[in-house]
């Protein structure tokens, strides 16, 4: 018989459920639904055993299961999103892997303004599905997740009106500190930060490196104020405080915290957890065009907490510091910041002082830039006091005097030196130790070979503190693998060094100027094998040479490492160390001859010549005397090259030396214009010559007696002398002394009418000249070649080797020779 359905308790629940799903009211719909589940006493069927009581149970929960659910919706719906949450907690725990349920979960907490919870139990369950089901969440719950992380009003419980879920309305932060009055320059940084703005699909970070004082924080804030327009949704500013007086840098939860009482969000409100605030963080601004200055930064972990979720905001950080890890792990836009021009500084000292302050002394303007180098806090300090003290040239006088004592202030904000003194702060001892080294290494720069003598530690060691200390912005890498200081930042070093152990001091600049001469003795043997070698010291304890395998190596590790070499024997000079001085210039000279550097070759010898005279070597006086001569003459200042030389005359002891010098008087009287007096001393260096056993300067002899006789026009005698050089160069491997040969031979039968000839000659010379990269002798071969091409009437091959003997000579600023070809250009016709 049939039974009535109020009678069953599963039927009045199935009854109750068909009624709730067809109502209308979500009021009645959870009355009916809590009353059906309120049927439920336990479990069904308990008692009953069997495969057919299993599965009539299971089916059953299902079905109490789906109710369940359906009566968390409507409590949603209805608003009850705080009592609910606690009941939801219990069935989350017994059921973690049902994403309806997740969903009921998260967005109950989220309603109850606790949206950092709502978004770590989403990852909790999309971590547990990944791990045991292999799966991602449905697509329900990652929209769900998505409107949280954008905030989407329509997430807000019936009843309220539009607030935050933190219970505050929401608010626009407005937190950048006020913009920089005299901020100029920049423009290709600025260019670049508006070119990373345009790159939208994902947040756009740009890290702005450079050391303490460079600008950093002004170009940042420069740059926000003139697109505030971009970020409509407000903008957040931190100093975290890495490099400041405290000494402390902020704690990124700290920076969180403030943050999220910015962005209105109740104190009561706020985790407590600081994985929890950054999650809050991150969901409150994503979605938001907001701009978010992080200033200052020590490390990459301490901005990470506070990068934005989503792609919508920008993000400028500052650092002394490259923060690699931030390029590498979240695509930041790294922007390294250097000096300012002149033009840039000057415009600088404008702004703050006045055009007509400026214009009032131009002389002490200009040397107060150079004194600054572009340094802008220091143009800052300067101008500052100027504004309050006695004429701009009084305050120079007083930077030129006192250096960077005149640069340091009470105020350790406005200290040039404390500023960089917090750069330090992050350094260990070895590279504390290794930057203060650097402020009186040699040279305006140094590379690796030269700064792993300098500190004395292994290369490898060496490149990490170089690779530290760039980091840190306190030096700039420069190709190559090269590294300098700027001017400022060097000082400050060579103040700490002064704290260095004096044996430590010394024995580094040892150790440094030994490399720098037995490695330029080393590329001067390779750039002139037939020279006699010196007897150099040993080297320093702990001294490791560059190894140069070729004339090549030679010549690019002389012209990279030429500026230090000069300055390396300043420093032997210094410090009285006389014999290395002297053999510094004896390495340099070839070099230097070579690429007519003829105004750095009189300075070397004049140093040398100081050092020489602390010498009881009669030998390396007489060679001074006569390398002195010859820059002088080289330099047309006759007079005291010739003085020079029979200085070294009247002191030589040795046939030899005689002989070299007779050699070098012919050349100089040739070069006063005495040819006749140069035939001289070369037949008197020969006659001496040939009683020894010294056939390369025998060759130079002959040369030199063919080349003399030439411009007298003895053309017979000088073939004979010059085709007898040739042959002896060419038996000894002597390539310069063949090219000389063979340009004096161009030169004899260009001026017996023997063009053809005369070119073949000049272009071999030419061909031995280049491989040898002997520039001023390329220079002089080219001009003399331009003259047998013209005779035969070649004039496009005249014009071509005189257009770049012009350049050439004009590069080693030989300009009465580049006026003299121009001359000849001229007058075939051509520009």
């Amino acid at each position: 018989m049939p039974v009535d359905e109020n009678a069953v308790d599963l039927h009045r629940f199935r009854l109750l459920m068909r009624q709730s799903h067809n109502e209308d009211h979500d009021e009645r719909d959870l009355v009916l639904v809590d009353e059906a589940l309120s049927l439920w006493r336990g479990p069904a069927l308990s008692g009953a055993d069997g495969a057919w009581a299993e599965a009539m149970r299971r089916s059953l929960e299902r079905e109490r299961w789906t109710a369940l659910l359906h009566r968390n919706d409507v409590a949603l719906r209805l608003g009850h999103h705080e009592a609910l949450v606690a009941e939801v907690a219990v069935l989350v725990d017994e059921n973690p892997l049902d994403e309806r349920l997740a969903g009921q979960f998260v967005l109950a907490l989220y309603r109850c303004g606790r949206q950092a919870d709502a978004l770590r139990h989403y990852q909790v369950v999309q971590r547990r599905l990944a791990e045991e089901l292999g799966v991602d969440p449905g697509p329900q719950l990652r929209e769900l997740h998505q409107r949280i992380l954008t905030t989407d009003p329509t997430l807000t419980p019936p009843g309220t009106d539009a607030t935050t879920a933190a219970g505050r309305p929401p608010a626009v932060p407005r937190q950048l500190p006020a913009p920089p009055r005299c901020f100029t320059g920049r423009a290709e940084h600025l260019a670049d930060l508006d070119a990373a703005l345009g790159h939208r699909g994902t947040a756009v970070i740009s890290a702005i490196g450079g050391a303490g004082g460079i600008g950093k924080t002004w170009l940042a804030l420069t740059w926000a104020y003139r697109h505030l327009d971009r970020f409509p949704d407000g903008q957040l500013f931190v100093d975290l405080r890495g490099f400041s007086p405290e000494g402390t840098p902020t704690d990124p939860a700290v920076a969180v915290r403030g943050f999220l009482d910015a962005l209105g969000v109740a104190p009561d409100r706020i985790p407590v957890d600081p994985e929890s605030r950054s999650a809050l963080y991150r969901s409150l601004v994503s979605g938001k065009r907001m701009l978010i200055v992080l200033d200052n930064a020590a490390t990459t972990d301490q901005v990470v907490p506070l990068l934005p979720g989503g792609d919508s905001c920008t993000v400028l950080v500052t650092s002394r510091h490259r923060l690699h890890g931030l390029t590498a792990r979240h695509g930041a836009h790294p922007l390294s910041l250097g000096v300012l021009t002149d033009a840039e500084s000057r415009a600088l000292l404008i702004a703050t002082l006045g055009p007509d302050h400026v214009a009032n002394d131009d002389h002490a303007t200009a040397e107060l830039i150079a004194l600054c180098g572009g340094f802008p806090l220091a143009l800052g300090l300067v101008a500052a006091r100027t504004q309050f003290s006695p004429p701009l040239s009084e305050v120079v006088a007083e930077l030129r005097e006192s250096g960077l004592d005149a640069l340091d202030a009470d105020d350790p904000t406005a200290s040039l030196p404390t500023v960089l003194s917090w750069s330090l702060r992050h350094l260990t001892e070895r590279q504390r130790t290794a930057f203060a080294l650097l402020g009186i290494a040699p040279g305006p720069d140094i590379g690796l070979p030269a700064a792993t003598n300098l500190t004395g530690l292994p290369e490898r060691e060496t490149r990490a503190v170089l690779r530290a200390l760039a980091d840190s912005a306190l030096i700039d890498p420069h190709p190559g693998g090269r590294y300098a200081l700027h001017d400022l930042v060097r000082a400050y070093a060579a103040t700490l060094a002064q704290s260095l152990p004096e044996p430590a001091r010394v024995s580094a600049l040892q150790r440094v100027v030994d490399f720098y001469l037995h490695t330029a003795h080393t590329a001067d043997r390779l750039l002139a094998p037939h020279r006699t070698p010196l007897q150099l010291d040993p080297r320093a304890p702990g001294t490791h040479i560059d190894p140069l395998p070729d004339r090549p190596a030679a010549m690019a590790w002389f012209d990279n490492e030429h500026a230090n070499l000069l300055a390396a024997l300043h420093t032997a000079t210094t410090r009285h160390w006389h014999h290395t001085a002297w053999q510094l210039a004896w390495a340099l000279n070839t070099f230097q001859y070579r690429r007519g550097y003829l105004q750095d070759q009189l300075v070397v010898w004049r140093v040398a010549l100081d050092a020489a005279t602390h010498s009881s070597d009669s030998a390396v006086r007489t060679t001074t005397h006569r390398l002195l001569g010859i820059a002088y003459a080289d330099l047309g200042r006759h007079e005291e090259a010739i003085e020079h030389l029979y200085q070294a005359l009247d002191l030589a002891g040795h046939h030899l030396d005689q002989v070299l010098i007779h050699l070098t008087l012919s050349w100089a009287w040739a070069q006063r214009g005495d040819d006749q007096r140069a035939l001289s001393h070369a037949n008197h260096s020969l006659d001496l010559v040939r009683a020894l056993d010294q056939p390369r300067w025998e060759a130079r002899a002959l040369n030199a007696v063919g080349w003399y006789s030439a411009r007298l026009g003895v053309h017979d005698t000088a073939r004979t002398h010059c085709r007898a050089a040739l042959a002896l160069h060419r038996q000894h491997h002597d390539h310069d002394g063949e090219a000389t040969a063979l340009d004096s031979l161009g030169y004899i039968d260009h001026h017996t009418g023997r063009h053809r000839s005369a070119i073949r000659h000049y272009r071999r010379a030419l061909d031995l000249y280049r491989t040898l990269d002997h520039t001023p002798r390329m220079a002089d071969t080219l001009d003399n070649l331009g003259h047998p091409y013209a005779a035969l009437g070649q004039h496009d091959h005249a014009c071509e080797v005189w257009r770049e003997a012009r350049e050439l000579y004009r590069e080693q600023g030989r300009e009465a020779d580049a006026e003299r070809v121009q001359r000849q250009l001229d007058a075939l016709g051509e520009p």
